[in-house]
């Protein structure tokens, strides 16, 4: 991404916008890796617990804070800190779109339902709980801006209308009020193939399957066309398509790095999640992508619609699908600029 005095980013709606992107001095950067303990009451739960809150603070010593949560599979480690890549550094550093010279990022692990101690579930609102509580532990009464894109996106909207003080600003990239219908079938058949593996001690397996599955939900039909229409190859007795090895590779790669049960925790909490759009006061910019299956345009069209504060919104085409807050940096990352700095 350019720093030019006046760099100009273009929109979905074909406008462009400018904004001052000169480089900003680089004050000394501070990371801090810790842990709080936050008393919250689980929304399904019946009792306060004290939950262990992993979190991760870095970026320009005194600078605004803004709060950056991703989906379900992604980490605190939002950009790079010490010899730790991040999830999204492509959008996260100094210079980029969320830029560390003039912002300090805040983000947290996940809490799943065992974190809580045991209650039925894991909300969206225990959450943002969580977030409210690591920002009073910190000492900030306000975040500049709560950043969230597919459940993260769901958790911002979470805090903005359960604690409204704390952030500035919300920028919700594909996570809308609630759950699409068809996405939580999707979903519920993951779930299912999971507790299956687990009844038949073969969790790896299943949780791999069930990763492959998610993966056709994550891309657009026209990556998938253009990645993998090739003939398939005799192998092993059986014909293999190409689009199986890569399924099967995101397999084995997520077992590597993840634990089943959270994995049902967390994907029935995006499905258990419903907030409504009226309750929403805090300014807000939502990203909606015209190739994503898992939140459909229409669902972010009704959330701005129906959000009582101001709300943005902006569609981009994308061949990625719901991934693109992950592939299109360029074109996320301008939004997401534009809107840290209003």
């Amino acid at each position: 991404m350019s720093l030019n005095a006046a760099a100009a980013f273009a929109y979905a709606d074909d406008t462009a916008v400018a904004f001052d992107a000169s480089p900003a001095p680089v004050a000394p950067q501070t990371s801090i890796r810790g842990e709080i303990a936050v008393r919250l009451t689980p929304k399904y739960g019946r009792a306060i617990v004290e939950a262990k809150v992993q979190y991760l603070w870095h970026g320009a010593d005194g600078a605004p804070t803004v709060i950056v949560q991703g989906g379900i599979s992604a980490s605190r480690d939002v950009c790079a800190n010490g010899a730790a890549a991040g999830w999204w550094d492509d959008l996260v550093g100094v210079g980029r779109a969320l830029d560390l010279a003039r912002f300090r990022v805040l983000s947290i692990e996940w809490l799943s339902a065992s974190d809580l101690g045991g209650p039925d579930a894991v909300s969206s609102e225990d959450q943002a709980a969580a977030i409210a509580g690591v920002l009073d532990a910190l000492g900030l009464e306000r975040a500049h801006a709560f950043v969230g894109s597919s459940y993260g996106a769901m958790v911002g909207l979470a805090l903005a209308t359960g604690h409204p003080p704390r952030i500035g600003r919300l920028v919700a990239i594909s996570g809308a009020h609630r759950a699409h219908p068809l996405a939580t079938a999707l979903r519920a058949i993951q779930r299912e193939i999971i507790r299956n593996g687990i009844a038949a001690g073969a969790i790896e397996p299943a949780l791999a399957l069930a990763r492959q599955l998610a993966m056709t939900t994550y891309r657009g039909a026209d990556e998938f066309a253009e990645r993998f229409d090739a003939e398939p190859q005799l192998r092993d007795g059986r014909y293999h398509f190409p689009v199986e090895d890569y399924l099967a590779a995101a397999g084995r790669k997520f077992v590597a790095r993840f634990d089943a049960a959270r994995y049902l925790s967390l994907s029935e909490s995006i499905d258990l999640h419903r907030v409504d759009p009226a309750a929403l006061s805090v300014p807000t910019t939502v990203v909606a992508v015209t190739s994503d299956r898992l939140v459909p345009s229409d669902d972010l069209r009704a959330l701005a619609a129906a959000s009582a504060a101001p709300a943005e919104l902006h569609e981009i085409d994308s061949r990625y699908g719901h991934d693109a807050f992950l592939k299109e940096p360029e074109r996320i990352g301008a939004l997401v600029a534009r809107a840290l700095c209003c």
